[in-house]
């Protein structure tokens, strides 16, 4: 259900670092059905890839003492983490995974420093 989804969201946010989730104080969460077919367009989406999340903002490491705008926002898509894991397990580890990916590209992370993480 969509409220279930949205606590697994809420449990990939706790499990962020209290010190880093303060730092997340101007940052949206939100939760949308899919992305529209004109986001994965102006993000040239290739048709075989799916996009579970997205951060929209400025990372925390290109502002300046001077920054000043609305707040940041990272979307979660659930229509595609559900319809690609089926098993109740591997859905609540890819919500949090989808979570934590878009988090750290609000503090700087991009997403090639991120597949060497894993």
């Amino acid at each position: 259900t969509p409220r279930e989804f949205e606590k697994l969201v809420d449990e990939g946010l706790a499990m962020i670092p209290p010190e880093l989730r303060s730092l997340m104080d101007n940052v949206q969460i939100a939760i949308e059905d899919a992305p529209s077919d004109e986001l994965l367009v102006q993000m040239n989406m290739p048709e075989d890839e799916t996009l579970f999340g997205l951060y929209e903002g400025t990372p925390l490491t290109e502002r300046s003492a001077e920054y000043s705008a609305l707040p940041d926002r990272i979307i979660i898509f659930r229509r595609p983490l559900l319809e690609e894991f089926g098993d109740p397990r591997e859905i609540r580890r890819e919500v949090a995974r989808t979570v934590i990916h878009e988090v750290a590209h609000h503090f700087g992370i991009d997403d090639d420093r991120l597949a060497e993480l894993g």
